[in-house]
This record gives C-alpha cells, structure tokens and sequence, in this order.
C-alpha cells in the first residue's frame, strides 16, 4: 500500500530551535545524495524544535505571501506557496517515516504534541483567509491565465484544501471545523498507538514447541527467538501482523493453537482495557460525519470521494455490490471443498476461520499437489529483489540498479540501491526495509523521503517496508510467495514515484487519488510470474538451481485457487469501511460490534467463515491512515490493473516499449491529468470488468 499519514499536533514556541539553529538537522537540505536525510546525525530530541522552526518560518512565509500588497498572480501565490514551508517538510516526511517503521516512546510523545502539522493536506495554514482570497481571486480568473494543464492542476489542488480547510464557511463555522480537525488528528494517532500496543500485547504465547506443531524447525526457532526479545525465553511468541488471519495458520496443525491465535487476532483491540479502540472510533465516526456536513456533504464518503475516479460513494458502493453475488458463489464452492477434506481425515467438526487456511493449504495440494514451503528455498529475499524486481523494471523501463552503502539508513537491516536511467542518467534512490519489527506498523508500504520537483530540483528518494518474519541468526533470509508478490507491489509504487516528471511537488508522483493510486502496484505484480523474470530469482539459494518447472506450473495454476477466500476478505473489509463512512447525521448507532455485524450481514457474503480482511476496532487504514472511505480502491484499481495488462498480453507483453507507453501515458503523469482519460488513451477504452473476474477465477462458468 502507498502509506498516507494522517497525524496531527498543536504548535508549540519556536523559541529554542530559533535560539540553537545549528542543532537543527532540517534547517537546510541534507548534504547526502539526493539530499537523502542523514540519519547518522538525527536523533529524537531533534524533532521537537525541528518542528518548533519549521512551523514558524511557514507562518512566517505564509502571513508574507497573505499580506502582499500586490495583486495575487499564480507566481506570488500558487508558486510561492509551493515553495513555503520547506523546514516543515523535511522534519514531517522523515518523522512520518520514522513513527510507522522504527517508532518509540520520545517520538510516540512528540507525535501526540505535533500531529496536525505532520499532514501537509490538513496543514491549519489553509484556514487562513486571507491566502484563501488569494487563490480564490487567481481561481477565478483562470481562464483567462493561459496556465498550461500542470499549474491548472496546482491551482485547483490547492483551492480544494482551502475549501476543505472552510473556505467557504463563516469564521463561526471555520472555528468550528478547526476543533473537528483537531480532535481527529489526535484521535486518528491514539487509534495508531493504541492499536501498535493492542498487537503487541496480542501475541500468542505458549509453554511447549509440540504446540507450534508444523511450522517446523525454521518456525519455531524463530518463535522462540521472539520470545527471547520479549524477556519470554524458554517461551514460544507468534506475533500478530495487521491483518485477520495470521501468517502461522496455514501451518499450524494443533487446532487449539490455530484457534487460540485467530481469537488473539479478532479480538486483540477489544479487551475493554487501554488499548482498546471501539470508544476512539466512535468518536471518530461521528465527528467525520460532522465535519462532512458542515462541508455541504450529507456524509463522509462523499466529501472523500469527490476527486478520486470513481467520483461518488453511490458509484463505489454499486461497483462492490455487484461483486457480492459471484464471491458468495466462490465461498460456497471452497467452503464444501475444505469441509470434504476434513470430514475425509475424520476430524469431526465444521470448518472455522482457524481451520480454513491449514485445510485450504491441503486442497490446493490435492488440486495442484502445491505446498507453499516447498517454493521457499527458491526464493532468497535479496535475489528476488536485485534478480527479480529489479531485472523486471530493467526489461519493462531500461532500469539500473547500484548498491549504495554509504547512505544512513535508520535500522541496520535496511538497504540502499541508485538508480539509474537506461542512458545511465541518475534518477533516484531505493531504501528497502523488509523485517518485521515490534515497534513497525503492521503491512507494508512505500513513501518519499524526497519528493521529486523540477521547481525545487529534487529528484526522489523513496522506501519500501514490509513485515516480513524474519529469520533467526544464521538461517536464510527465505520468504513466501506472498512475499514476492508484495515486494513487486510495493516497488510498483516506487516506480510511479521514481518516474515523477512534475514541476511542482504537490501533483508530483504519487500525489494521486486514491482509487487511481494502487493501480501501478497492483499492475507490477504480474511481473512476479513472468517466465523470464522467474527464471532469474527463483533459484534454491544453497545449490543455485532453478525452481522446478513442475513447481512452477503449480504455482500458476493455483493462481485462481482460493479467491473467494482472498478476494472475499479484501471485498467485506472493503464494504465495512463504506458502510462506517456513509452514515449519514442523525443516524444511531452506539456499539461497534453490533454495526459491524448488522453490515456484513446484508453483504450476503460468507462471513462466518471467510471474516474481513480487517476487523473494524484493527482497521489502521480507515482510522489510522489516509483509507477512509476508501479501501474500496484496492478492488477499483484492480479492476483498472487487468485492463491494461489485458492490454499488454495484446500487444506483445513485456517488452521495453509497452514499458516505455505505461510510463509516458501514466506513470509519469503524476496528478496532471483525468484519470479516466489516461487510462483511455492507455488502453482505448473504458475500465471493463470482464478482465478482473476472469483474473479472480469469478468468472460465470
């Protein structure tokens, strides 16, 4: 996922940052390649005053540009606001970054005292109406600007945050909105620090290694290591990642164990204790709704959605209800399929969300003799990286790669690579930071460090970060196929980022909407199974050779295997986030659980053995992050996805050219353009459904 961070703060004096400047590490560009941040020389007591300084020379900057008494034009205006704020930009990125992958108490304290200036669209500069006058006076003459299409698109990005910051309220309803946005920031960082609490404290633990029955020795070695870290030692710990199900389930053999660790899971943020987060998202719900209709929106999802593809709530909703009834049918299918299964071994009961990933694990192996931990000796993490990923966006966009280990990174285990161009032109820098760390966010996700602008003259810098379970000292870095596949999302965004051709920062690269922005990642994916791209990565990291061809045929074949399942979950989280977000006022509504049943319910899907992706009191990207009202968009760009790889199955595949159109018409575009024409001028038509369900295996058969 492309992680959007949605904090927030009060200001607090500048007066020691001003006092100390050279004690500030963000007062100036770092002086690293690609002014990449120097982490060597940053530590936690420098956010504070960083802070403090760069919050004071944007007011300073803004109140300039606010009070000129000259007529506002788009260069003493848009451009000058572009440029303002510098200080604040740098400190923000690399705090955000730091606070989801590599977080503590000191910055978890800050975070708490800064949140609403950590997010540059919610910045409480944009109330100011002055400036709003500004750019409303330059708005409304500009036809008559002759602005070319990307400083239109400034333009109206940044009267939309004025409108959205009230604008066009009254100062009474201004004052009004301020409050709300407040109270979100800081209730939007408790949700993330009590739910990064809530998974830690959710850790299975348990006394004997016969408990840990089928994760085999790698497995439990690890589980053990975990419980070492925890002060457990003679212990065994399963972590839990962010999602419902657990990473351990379709190994575990001991049913209580499964069954102890899905309950861990499902009801890990609703113990009724600190970390429980069902009060602070009722808080939230009702205060967005408030928020929505002070902006003239009867609710949440439509104020969300207004500039995203899809363009309104009603078009999203029907878009995912017209996927209920084909998914249902799939869950049915593999429902009777799991349960034959088990009533062969005799086993005696129904199958449970616990039992369904062990069990579906057996059918995929009776169906296509596939066992996931026999692909892992064949995929060693750095060569799927350097042999895999990258050697895709070599062939696909003339890409090199070189490893750079000069650049500080914040976790030891962290990764550096150049990159550079087909002509050897530098264009940017790759961070990656894969393991799985107790005080990292769960999922997995990629941003800028440094955000490319021809008008600043940066070029990108940008990370990668996943959850990974890493392996115990001395074992090899081996991941699953899952992995794989994430490593090639998530360096799908970086791709869109690295390719940014913008003037302006803020419609630069990712700087895109929602439902338009998880399409580069989820088209990278394919390249996963290309056959020339797999020949290369897939090698069994002792002896050297290749996958087998017999496992890799599984492995393709088993791709539409399970997808009620996968796609299942992905769908209900998808429907729960929209039900909470079009809630309209005067609803009632009062108790999460409740809400969240009544709404799977109607879905008609099979949630009783197939739960949400994410649970409501866990779902960081609706709460936490910047999904409200949008986690529909990994199903919508999906869609777009596999409309353009039908596309270039069409047109020869995978070669340097198609690579070269995707990045010319899309990928380099940033946020310049309708997303709907250019993904019509990329494929010549409208997005289709067609190609997405044959790609689920939820075809009519």
């Amino acid at each position: 996922m492309l992680r959007t961070f949605l904090l927030a703060a009060t200001a607090l004096s500048a007066t020691a940052a001003i006092a100390q400047p050279a004690a500030n590490p963000f007062e100036k560009p770092s002086t690293l390649p690609y002014q990449a941040p120097d982490f060597a020389h940053i530590e936690d007591r420098d956010f504070e005053p960083a802070f403090a300084a760069g919050i004071a020379q944007e007011k300073a900057e803004i109140a300039k540009i606010a009070n000129n008494p000259a007529a506002p034009t788009f260069d003493n205006t848009i451009v000058a606001l572009e440029r303002s704020g510098e200080i604040l930009g740098r400190v923000r990125i690399v705090f955000s970054a730091l606070t989801q992958a590599n977080t503590n108490p000191a910055l978890a304290k800050v975070q708490a005292a800064r949140a609403q200036w950590l997010s540059e669209s919610d910045d409480p500069l944009y109330g100011d109406p002055k400036l709003a006058a500004r750019v409303k006076a330059i708005r409304d003459k500009a036809e008559s600007l002759n602005l070319d299409a990307e400083q239109k698109a400034l333009l109206d990005l940044h009267w939309q945050r004025f409108v959205r910051a009230g604008a066009a309220l009254s100062p009474a309803d201004r004052a009004t909105l301020t409050g709300i946005n407040q109270q979100l920031a800081s209730l939007s960082i408790g949700f993330r620090q009590k739910l990064i609490a809530a998974t830690k404290a959710g850790a299975l633990v348990v006394d004997r290694p016969e408990q840990l029955a089928g994760l085999g020795e790698d497995g439990i070695a690890t589980a053990a290591l975990a419980a070492r870290e925890r002060g457990l030692a003679g212990k065994y710990v399963l972590p839990l990642q962010n999602t419902t199900l657990q990473p351990a389930l379709p190994s575990l053999t001991d049913r209580a164990t499964r069954q102890a660790l899905f309950d861990k899971s499902w009801t890990r943020a609703e113990q009724g204790d600190a970390n429980d987060t069902r009060a602070t998202i009722l808080e939230m719900v009702n205060l967005r709704i408030r928020k929505a209709n002070l902006l003239g929106y009867p609710t949440w999802a439509d104020f969300t959605l207004v500039d995203n593809m899809a363009k309104t709530a009603d078009t999203a909703r029907n878009f995912m209800t017209g996927l209920d009834a084909p998914t249902a049918a799939a869950q049915a299918r593999e429902v009777a399929e799991i349960q034959k299964v088990i009533d062969a071994e005799k086993g005696g009961f129904q199958v449970q969300p616990w039992d369904w990933d062990l069990y579906a694990e057996k059918v995929r192996k009776a169906k296509f003799d596939l066992n996931e931990e026999d692909t892992k000796p064949y995929l060693e993490i750095w060569k799927v990286l350097q042999d895999g990923v990258f050697y895709a966006a070599n062939q696909l966009y003339g890409l090199s790669f070189k490893e750079r280990k000069d650049i500080p990174v914040y976790d030891p285990d962290m990764r550096v690579f150049e990159v550079f161009e087909e002509n050897g032109k530098p264009l940017g820098l790759m961070y990656f930071d894969y393991w799985k760390r107790d005080n990292k966010a769960g999922g997995a996700w990629m941003s800028n460090f440094v955000r490319q602008s021809k008008l600043d003259g940066t070029k990108p810098a940008i990370y990668n970060v996943a959850n990974f379970a890493k392996p115990a000292p001395g074992q090899p870095q081996l991941v699953t196929f899952e992995d794989v596949r994430t490593m090639f999302h998530e360096f799908g965004h970086a791709l869109h980022g690295l390719f940014a051709n913008q003037t302006y920062a803020s419609i630069s690269g990712t700087a895109v909407a929602r439902d338009f922005v998880e399409f580069p990642s989820q088209f990278n994916e394919h390249w996963a199974l290309e056959p020339r791209v797999l020949a290369r990565y897939a090698v069994h990291y002792e002896t050297g050779a290749p996958m087998p061809a017999d496992l890799v045929a599984k492995i393709k074949k088993a791709e539409k295997f399970n997808q009620g399942y996968a796609f299942g979950e992905l769908l209900a989280a998808a429907q729960l986030d929209m039900a909470w977000h079009s809630i309209p006022a005067n609803a009632r509504f009062g108790d999460v659980d409740a809400f969240e049943a009544q709404v799977l319910k109607g879905t008609g899907l099979d949630v009783a053995h197939v739960p949400p992706r994410y649970r409501t009191s866990y779902f960081n990207h609706i709460w936490g992050s910047g999904y409200s009202a949008g986690y529909y968009a990994y199903i919508w760009t999906d869609m777009i996805e596999e409309n353009v790889y039908a596309w270039f199955e069409a047109n020869g595949g995978m070669t340097r050219a198609n690579g070269q159109r995707l990045r010319d018409l899309i990928l380099s575009r940033g946020r310049t353009r309708d997303y709907g024409a250019m993904f019509r001028e990329m494929t010549g038509h409208d997005p289709e459904l067609a190609p997405f369900l044959k790609s689920r295996g939820l075809s009519p058969e």
